[in-house]
């Protein structure tokens, strides 16, 4: 009991904000049926385990790096994208992955380009416009190469093959009848072997770059033996996947839908990593002492992101079909609890509730709320018993000790980056069968995210969860009291709140707390 009383006196100001919403969210219960509080709980949840996604992920990057990724939504956008690419047409993330592969060969020859510019020690004019050269001539062949890579897609052009259509037939189960077998002739490995070449000059012109500056030092001899061996195993596997397509792909097709969504949470997770480990090393590494530029920059990626998310998949938004194990509307459904879903895959479960009969959405209401919990679990887990959490922390609280005991930072940022990235995209490709796809779903959920963070505390991860869960309660309740309203005193007509109340009620909610507690409820007093 002193503990408690302890803590009690010393954030004090948080304890009482904590009951007071407390209590006022019993209040809102005490106003509804038990049928219509456990419905709109659960569908709060269902919310905040989305916000949670692409706050925590904020959380992190911001807490350890002090960058604001105003890029995170759109990050979220093209993971719901690339997932439905996998979903819907794993045969076009198939063809991607050999061209993939290639591209990324080429860099591994570095430490190998490294030591022969050391050797040959170009100088003068030489230096000077050789970095350019070598950089018109990469980008005409990798470019040329991928225009013309037998890389399976959809014509925007044409209704009949938009993705919208491409839905219809894959809740139709035709896809699979509709997608041609990739080629495998001479013409297409002379592309291949275009890009591996290709990719190979854009390294040298990034080292060409480098000795310029007199930043390029030779490499040990393992150290070139291991990127050789690093280049012919990537290439390798690149053509391994290219003879390997056409099985590759009729297995994919061959899943249930239910694998196939698995598989396309992998494909979206592992993107949006991807595309974090190189935005922070291509990108913010060099400006993590301008803020500015970085809320510029990835101010500026977001346009650039949804522009090419309109480029590639088109400005109509659609919808991405669900599991099978979420899907069905047959026999047995709806089901009436637990078990009788997971018998017949319902997408509906129906439960007697205070008397009153309440829809459960198996999707919305069960399995997105059970993943954003198993996140929350997963990574809380890697930041208290893992090194590498025990380096966030650290880093958090001393960037410049942690450096200072021998920690490769840049390194560790990159991963911290990579997996803020990655939970987005995670977040993402779970929203997608819920909320469906468009070009503004990434600016939607960043803003719930970032009024979440403010409520939670920007650097807190507890917070991002504690933030994420008041707003989704607070917006699925505003909504659920503008159909049956509240009464108030003096009024005969009970008060139903306007749609554009909800995201203005989480506004209000914001702005109330930081005017109590700057830092929000669980940030950091700085």
């Amino acid at each position: 009991m002193s503990a408690i009383s302890a803590s009690f006196r010393k954030n004090r100001t948080q304890w009482i904000t904590l009951i007071v919403l407390v209590i006022l969210f019993v209040l809102a219960v005490q106003g509804m049926s038990t049928k219509d509080a456990v419905v709109t709980v659960l569908r709060g949840l269902s919310v905040a385990a989305i916000t949670f996604l692409v706050a925590s992920g904020f959380s992190i990057i911001f807490g350890l790096m002090d960058v604001l990724n105003l890029a995170h939504g759109t990050l979220f956008m093209i993971g719901a994208y690339v997932g439905w690419t996998a979903y819907v047409r794993p045969d076009t993330i198939v063809d991607l992955l050999t061209p993939l592969l290639l591209l990324v060969a080429g860099f591994m020859l570095t430490p190998l380009l490294v030591t022969a510019f050391g050797r040959w020690r170009p100088g003068g004019s030489v230096a000077r416009f050789l970095p350019w050269i070598l950089l018109i001539v990469a980008l005409a062949i990798l470019v040329h190469s991928l225009a013309n890579a037998p890389i399976a897609s959809w014509d925007l052009e044409v209704y009949t093959d938009s993705p919208i259509v491409w839905t219809q037939e894959s809740n139709a189960g035709r896809v699979a009848e509709l997608v041609e077998p990739a080629s495998s002739n001479i013409a297409t490995l002379l592309i291949w072997m275009g890009l591996i070449l290709g990719s190979v000059l854009l390294a040298a012109v990034v080292v060409a770059f480098s000795y310029r500056n007199r930043t390029a030092s030779a490499a040990p001899p393992k150290a070139i033996r291991q990127s050789i061996v690093r280049f012919i195993v990537i290439v390798v596997a690149g053509l391994a996947l290219w003879l390997a397509n056409t099985p590759l792909t009729a297995w994919l097709f061959s899943l249930d839908s239910t694998l196939l969504f698995i598989w396309a949470i992998v494909v979206a997770t592992l993107t949006g990593a991807g595309l974090g480990g190189l935005m922070e090393s291509t990108l913010i590494r060099p400006l993590y002492d301008r803020a500015i530029y970085q809320i510029m920059l990835t101010f500026g990626l977001a346009f650039i992101g949804t522009e090419m998310v309109r480029a590639i998949w088109g400005r109509s938004g659609f919808t991405m079909p669900r599991p099978s194990i979420f899907a069905n509307t047959g026999d047995g459904c709806p089901a009436d609890g637990i078990a009788g879903w997971l018998q017949n895959n319902c997408s509906t479960i129906v439960l007697e509730i205070g008397g009153e009969t309440a829809r459960i959405r198996t999707y919305n209401e069960i399995f997105l709320i059970f993943m954003g919990v198993l996140v929350l679990i997963v990574v809380w887990l890697i930041l208290q018993r893992t090194r590498l959490g025990m380096i966030i922390r650290a880093g958090v609280q001393d960037g410049e000790m942690v450096e200072a005991l021998g920690i490769n930072v840049r390194r560790v940022f990159t991963l911290v980056f990579a997996l803020g990235v990655g939970l987005a995209a995670l977040g993402g490709v779970l929203a997608a069968p819920a909320t469906g796809l468009s070009d503004s779903m990434g600016a939607s959920v960043l803003l719930t995210a970032l009024i979440a963070l403010a409520i939670g505390g920007l650097t807190s991860y507890p917070g991002a969860a504690v933030g994420s869960l008041i707003v989704g309660l607070l917006q699925q309740f505003t909504i659920k009291y503008g159909a049956v309203g509240i009464p108030l005193p003096f009024f005969e007509e009970p008060f139903k709140p306007s749609p554009p109340l909800v995201p203005a009620s989480t506004v209000l909610l914001m702005v109330v707390i930081l005017l109590i507690m700057p830092q929000g409820l669980f940030g950091r007093k700085e």
